[in-house]
């Protein structure tokens, strides 16, 4: 075990004052069960009002709040409520297209969650949605503020995409896409463009938005008649994706990188969390009986066929 390091002529670890956490608030129960990836939280309110969710032994009511050391039965399972120190987890995804950002898809396409690293007691949010034919930097933490706070347009986080346009492109076109243009939800616009290559007619760009709209950077490109044909996410605040991070694999970030995020959308440290721990479950066959039974010891026949001096 590392052994913590004092001063010299500091205070000797045995007499220190123990640092006492905050005690975590009780917390609505489907609100615990879904950080941990029971489910939606929806899905969860349903069950309780089903009466399949047990708490300390009774059915669970709707609103019903949980504390550290309350237990939950449901489907089968046991957990009992612990209240963990402010950790958070943060990793950066590259998605590959094809790849739907979603738990679980009807139509059985594969999904960005497939190959994430499993978790225990909690799961991965996805910070910001890509479509299918999207790839890049995805986003992934079990804070569930910290993914609030950034995708809240309020907190003007932005995104930046290397684009590959299909189509003329002249100045006038940048300069309306930069001012802002009329889309069916609303104005939208790039806050940033800056070219990148490419030949006439098939030109990159990177752009930059502040929003997270369903398909909003492909369908400022169409408001100018132009098509996306490549896009890929390469930033997302202040978090860039890697260069050497092959498609299809993740890195995870430093708590430094996560508490820099959270002070970036004006959120303070990790605070203590409630979180759901499995309970386990002696079988009958592990059970052993606490006294044994008395009597003469057998003889070991481990050395049976063995002459021994």
């Amino acid at each position: 075990m590392k052994q913590r390091k004092h001063p010299q002529h500091g205070i000797p670890p045995e007499m220190e004052e123990p640092q006492i956490r905050p005690e975590q608030k009780p917390e609505r129960l489907q609100k615990i069960m879904a950080t941990a990836g029971l489910g939606s939280r929806r899905m969860l309110e349903a069950k309780i009002k089903d009466g399949e969710i047990l708490i300390n032994g009774k059915p669970a009511s709707l609103g019903q709040t949980a504390s550290a050391g309350d237990h939950i039965s449901y489907d089968g399972k046991d957990w009992k409520v612990v209240d963990l120190a402010g950790t958070q987890r943060s990793i950066v995804y590259n998605k590959p297209t094809g790849e739907v950002t979603t738990r679980s898809d009807p139509q059985g396409r594969p999904t960005v969650f497939d190959r994430l690293p499993k978790l225990k007691g909690a799961r991965w949010i996805a910070v910001g949605r890509l479509d299918i034919n999207t790839s890049g930097l995805l986003l992934m933490t079990t804070d569930g503020e910290l993914a609030n706070a950034m995708m809240h347009p309020s907190n003007q986080v932005d995104r930046e995409y290397a684009c590959r346009i299909f189509g003329d492109i002249d100045a006038e076109k940048l300069a309306r896409l930069k001012k802002g243009v009329m889309l069916e939800d609303g104005m939208a616009q790039f806050s940033d463009i800056q070219a990148a290559g490419g030949e006439e007619g098939n030109r990159w760009f990177h752009v930059t938005i502040l929003e997270g709209r369903n398909r909003e950077v492909r369908r400022l490109w169409a408001s100018q008649d132009v098509m996306v044909s490549r896009l890929k996410r390469v930033r997302y605040g202040a978090v860039f994706l890697p260069k050497r991070l092959r498609m299809g694999d993740w890195s995870e970030l430093s708590a430094a990188d996560h508490k820099t995020m959270r002070e970036d959308v004006g959120l303070g440290p990790v605070p203590v969390q409630l979180a759901l721990k499995p309970e386990k479950v002696r079988r009958e066959s592990d059970k052993r009986p606490a006294f044994k039974a008395k009597g003469p010891r057998k003889k070991s026949t481990r050395y049976k066929n063995v002459d021994r001096k």
